[in-house]
C-alpha cells in the first residue's frame, strides 16, 4: 500500500490526456486536484476536487466513495452516523461496490468480497480518454483468500471522476484473467446511497417494464407499470437483475 501511494506521487503529472496514473493538479496557491491522506482510524483516502468546489472522497479500503460535495458545498451522498471505518466491516453509507455478487444471491458473503478488501491505487492504467483533470484510478485482484472462495481470477478497475460541472462519474471495468481462460458470472452494483432531505420529492425514472423483486413482499417478482418510481411509505427493491458471462 505504501509502495503504491509513493509510485503516484512520483507519477503524479501524468494524468491528463490520456489517462495515465493520477493527476496531480496545482501548486502554491492553487487548488490540488488530487491529494492522497489518511482518513477516519487511519485509513488511506484520496480526496477529489473540482474546479468551482465541488468535492470527493475515495477510501481505497472496498474502493469506496464516502462523499460527494456540490460547487456549494452541500454533500450530495449518505453516510450513516454508526458506519464503523474499520476491516473487516463495510462502510455503511456511500457508494458500495457489489461485486462479485448482490445481496444473498450467490455462496459469498452479502454483496460479495469487493467492498470489504483494500484496493490499489492503479498507477499504470489502461488508456481511458477524459475530460478531467481530477480523477484517481483503482484496481482489485483477488488474494489466495478469495481464490478459495470464488475460484476465478480476474482485474476490477475502478476510475473515480470529478467533471468540470462537479459531476461525480464512476467507470468500472472488468477482465477476466484465468489462464484457461474459464468463462465465470458476476453480478454488480453501485449500491449508492443518496442524500435526500424529501423522500416524496424523489422520483426515480427509466424503469417502466422491468422486472423487480419486492423484499417487502418476500422478495415477489412484479413488473414495473409506472413511468416513474415515488415513494410514499417504506419501499425496498431490486430491479433488473442481471448477470454477465466473461
Amino acid at each position: 500500500m505504501k509502495e503504491n501511494l509513493r509510485q503516484v506521487r512520483e507519477r503524479g503529472g501524468e494524468g491528463e490526456g490520456g489517462g495515465k496514473g493520477v493527476r496531480m493538479a496545482g501548486s502554491g496557491s492553487e487548488r490540488v486536484a488530487v491529494e492522497l491522506c489518511k482518513g477516519i482510524n487511519g485509513l488511506d483516502k484520496v480526496v477529489l476536487r473540482g474546479p468551482r468546489g465541488s468535492s470527493a472522497e475515495v477510501y481505497l479500503y472496498g474502493g469506496h466513495v464516502t462523499s460527494w460535495r456540490n460547487d456549494h458545498g452541500e454533500e450530495l451522498l449518505f453516510v450513516s452516523s454508526k458506519a464503523i471505518f474499520k476491516p473487516p466491516k463495510a462502510i455503511r453509507g456511500g457508494i458500495p461496490i457489489c461485486f462479485p455478487q448482490f445481496g444473498s444471491h450467490g455462496s459469498l458473503e452479502q454483496h460479495g468480497f469487493a467492498r470489504n478488501k483494500f484496493w490499489s491505487i492503479d498507477t499504470d492504467p489502461p488508456p481511458f480518454p477524459t475530460n478531467s483533470k481530477s480523477f484517481i484510478d483503482l484496481i482489485l485482484k483477488p488474494s489466495e483468500e478469495d481464490m478459495q472462495k470464488w475460484p476465478y481470477s480476474y482485474e476490477f478497475r475502478l476510475r473515480v471522476a470529478l467533471g468540470p460541472g462537479g459531476d461525480l462519474m464512476l467507470t468500472s471495468r472488468v477482465r477476466n484473467t484465468n489462464a484457461d481462460g474459464k468463462p465465470f458470472t458476476f453480478a454488480f452494483a453501485y449500491h449508492t446511497y443518496f442524500s435526500v432531505s424529501d423522500i416524496s420529492e424523489v422520483r426515480v425514472e427509466g424503469l417502466e417494464t422491468l422486472d423487480y423483486l419486492d423484499n417487502l413482499q418476500n422478495k415477489q417478482r412484479f413488473t414495473e407499470q409506472g413511468d416513474a418510481l415515488t415513494f410514499e411509505s417504506e419501499w425496498c427493491g431490486i430491479h433488473g437483475i442481471r448477470r454477465q458471462r466473461l
